[in-house]
């Protein structure tokens, strides 16, 4: 059977993304800081009669990344890895304090950058596999004003695309993709204490949908893939328009709210 591995796997797409893979057939090794929620997890896709394996890993740290990257380096090889684990905060810059924007950076950009190289490593010499980078729409453009999050975001998509087409990975047969998922109703903003109460509900996504097409493009050998057209008429939106008014209609978290 195919393995996987998923990062932030008991919450949001991290959770669709094991329970679809399970379905597909995919034996799973889900990462995430909490042990009890993993094995809370484990157990219910093992009922969907594939193996799970859990690693409880702060991914912050070097010893979170080590113990992760440990297992992609370990025989039998991982088939697929899905980079999910990130976050983002509803505080500005300023007031967030460099210790969370570190930890931030940590998360959604060093241990996407160490996870990769792991996995890259061994797939290109197994000269077969498929890495799954989880980005944001946010990262085309200053979508969230005085936020480190669509920096973060656009190192993911610019990172995935460099590797995706390059000579290394391509005539390894290795398949590199980077999701960028447009507003979608997760765990997510309620962990960051981020209002739900815009965008207006038609913008919002189903963490179902969005994984699927995710597979999907995935399998088709699509770098970028940018669920539903309304997120794709934004993503070209954010590529073309110029910068100074994609930044004048962006959304500013430090102004205060009325």
């Amino acid at each position: 059977m195919p393995t996987a591995l998923v990062t932030g796997a008991t919450a949001g797409l991290g959770s669709a993304f094991a329970r679809h893979l399970a379905a597909r057939g995919y034996d799973l090794t889900l990462v995430a800081r909490s042990e009890t929620a993993l094995k809370e997890r484990a157990e219910d896709l093992r009922e969907q009669g594939v193996d799970v394996e859990t690693i409880p890993a702060d991914l912050t740290t070097d010893e979170g990344c080590g113990a992760v990257t440990e297992c992609l380096r370990a025989a039998p090889a991982v088939d697929l890895l899905v980079n999910n684990a990130g976050i983002g905060y509803e505080r500005p810059f300023l007031a967030t304090g460099i210790a969370a924007e570190e930890r931030l950076l940590d998360l959604n950009v060093r241990a996407v950058l160490r996870l990769t190289d792991a996995a890259l490593t061994v797939m290109t010499e197994r000269r077969a596999g498929a890495i799954l980078n989880v980005a944001s729409v946010a990262g085309l453009g200053p979508a969230w004003l005085s936020s480190t999050y669509p920096a973060s975001k656009a190192w993911i998509i610019a990172f995935t695309e460099s590797l995706a087409s390059s000579h290394q990975v391509t005539s390894a047969g290795v398949r590199m993709t980077a999701l960028l998922p447009g507003y979608t109703r997760t765990e997510f903003h309620q962990r960051a204490g981020i209002p739900t109460s815009f965008p207006p509900p038609w913008l919002w996504l189903s963490a179902d949908d969005v994984v699927r097409t995710a597979l999907e493009d995935l399998e088709k050998g699509r770098v970028v893939s940018i669920p539903s057209l309304r997120y794709k008429i934004a993503a070209w939106g954010l590529r073309h328009v110029p910068r100074s008014l994609a930044r004048a209609v962006a959304w500013d978290i430090s102004k205060p709210a009325h």
